[in-house]
């Protein structure tokens, strides 16, 4: 998957703009709040019908604008071209692709898209439903009938949920053959998911990191000699009396590991930075070598935290990959010396509006 041309119209400070970005690496440079990170969520908004910027996608609309745009023209694996694109007004989202409606899951698989930016260390750092989430994407990019046992099993967590609050425990039983079944089912393919991940993942964080003695461990939400069903009847009174449900997926984590210490615990941030680097890009390369749909990598201003040496491993690594990447940065010169990446494109983000530089 590789897009050949974008447009976007109305997305904050960027009124109008298209772009014809090469097929491996895209360098964006400007000042601050000259619509650098905007062009990215762009690509984002495209790929997964919401902003990485803001939790209302109505936000990122321009100011006395109603609505905004972005559509794609992109190359399939069979070099067909498709069409894609999505319009955000101050009440719904309209997804097309090839000219037909269609919804939000639908885009995401047209599009897988990762973005990598100087928050992303909360991966590793901040609470587990990053964690789940970061799974999750994964997992739904591989496996298409993982998102109806996630939706499945999230409802029976809902209702189960409802219940206990309410007190209705007659109808507990029924919901609770609901839950096990779906959770069992989105444990089995979180545990599937981080096996493989786990080697691609070791490669990945030695190449960064210059250390093998990485480890990368799943916790279920639940202890696993016991059946989640079994588990919900000796919980029950402790959900009963808190009115929640204590044990199950949605409880989920996982932990890496350093030299057998808690990653986030044991490195610098800089470090931590890297072991995150390695984590999305490893989950990037799983996808490709699993599903041969190719990711497109977005990567806001990360090279401003990375010292030469790193910067240079970024560059050659993603130039090698064959996946499309947008990065970012102030000046030219943050990226690094550019003279053994070939086949890329530069361009200049000024006040909103975007030019290719030769």
């Amino acid at each position: 998957m590789t897009l050949l041309k974008l447009d976007v119209y109305a997305l904050r400070n960027i009124h109008t703009a298209t772009l014809y970005p090469a097929p491996t690496l895209n360098l964006i440079t400007g000042a601050n709040a000259s619509g650098k990170s905007s062009l990215l969520e762009a690509i984002f908004i495209l790929g997964r019908a919401r902003s990485f910027r803001t939790s209302y996608l109505k936000q990122a609309i321009s100011f006395e604008q109603t609505h905004l745009i972005i559509t794609a023209q992109k190359r399939m694996q069979n070099a067909l071209i498709s069409h894609i694109g999505i319009q955000v007004d101050n009440k719904q989202s309209q997804i097309h692709i090839d000219l037909e409606n269609r919804l939000k899951a639908d885009l995401a698989y047209a599009l897988p898209v990762q973005m990598i930016h100087p928050k992303s260390y909360r991966l590793l750092d901040g609470g587990p439903q990053i964690r789940r989430e970061f799974l999750d994407w994964g997992i739904f990019n591989q496996h298409k009938q993982f998102l109806a046992n996630w939706r499945k099993f999230n409802k029976a967590l809902h209702q189960r949920n409802a219940l206990l609050k309410s007190r209705q425990y007659k109808q507990l039983s029924a919901w609770d053959k609901e839950f096990s079944h779906y959770g069992e089912a989105v444990n089995q393919f979180r545990q599937q998911y981080v096996q493989s991940l786990q080697p691609v993942f070791i490669e990945m964080a030695n190449y960064f990191l210059g250390s093998t003695a990485i480890d990368l461990k799943f916790y279920s939400g639940w202890e696993e000699a016991q059946s989640l069903e079994n588990v919900l009847q000796t919980q029950l009174e402790k959900d009963m009396r808190y009115g929640f449900t204590h044990n199950g997926p949605h409880r989920a984590d996982f932990f890496t590991y350093l030299e057998n210490r808690l990653a986030k615990d044991y490195l610098s941030r800089g470090q931590l930075k890297l072991l995150v680097l390695a984590l999305l890009l490893s989950q990037v390369k799983l996808m490709d070598e699993a599903s041969q749909n190719n990711c497109c990598i977005l990567i806001d201003d990360l090279t401003a935290e990375l010292d030469t040496e790193n910067r240079l491993k970024l560059l050659k690594y993603l130039s090698l990959l064959g996946c499309q990447v947008f990065m970012t940065g102030t000046e030219l010169a943050d990226f690094g010396n550019l003279q053994a990446i070939e086949n890329y494109k530069m361009f200049h983000v000024e006040q909103g509006c975007i030019k290719q530089l030769e």
